[in-house]
């Protein structure tokens, strides 16, 4: 089974013909769908990986680089829409041979990096992601949120005028 080409498919032949031997590559794509249940990169926005390659043994490379995504979310306490930037280092091993959650596919003498991309990405999103340190909530004097003069309460914070308290 061979990987079809895409923007994060890298042909990897005179690597594995010459141990030991590095190249430098980046690569960038959108991948859609790439969210956990409080972030999520935008659809449609560019993934970018700066990799280098080296050539382990005929049938292992290892990739070590920088990956860098934007991202969005609501803020844990006052649901304002945030923004930012995702930046990590990545060092994994692609093998012909993979290990299951230690090594992924090599393919051939194609290496496809989508599956390290995604899961790179995926796991440092922020779980509660905040718009400031000193965010105090839903209705704060000063807090965007709170100088808005309309009755109408944001229908996410609805259940909470349910609330009876002694």
């Amino acid at each position: 089974m061979t990987s079809a080409p895409g923007p994060l498919v890298i042909g990897v032949a005179e690597l594995l013909r010459r141990l030991g031997t590095q190249r430098e590559v980046t690569v960038s794509a959108s991948l859609d769908d790439t969210a956990i249940s409080s972030a999520a990169v935008p659809d449609g926005a560019e993934i970018e990986g700066r990799f280098v390659l080296e050539a382990m043994s005929e049938h292992a490379i290892t990739v070590k680089g920088t990956i860098s995504a934007p991202w969005a979310g609501e803020c844990r306490r006052c649901l304002r829409t945030i923004e930012g930037t995702v930046s990590l280092d990545v060092e994994e091993v692609f093998d012909a041979h993979p290990v299951e959650g230690e090594t992924y596919p090599l393919d051939g003498d194609r290496l496809n990096v989508e599956p390290l991309v995604r899961d790179a990405v995926l796991l440092s999103l922020p779980l509660a992601p905040l718009c400031e340190v000193a965010c105090a909530g839903p209705e704060p004097k000063g807090h965007p949120i709170g100088t808005d003069t309309s009755d109408d309460i944001d229908p996410r914070w609805a259940g909470l005028s349910d609330l009876k308290f002694e």
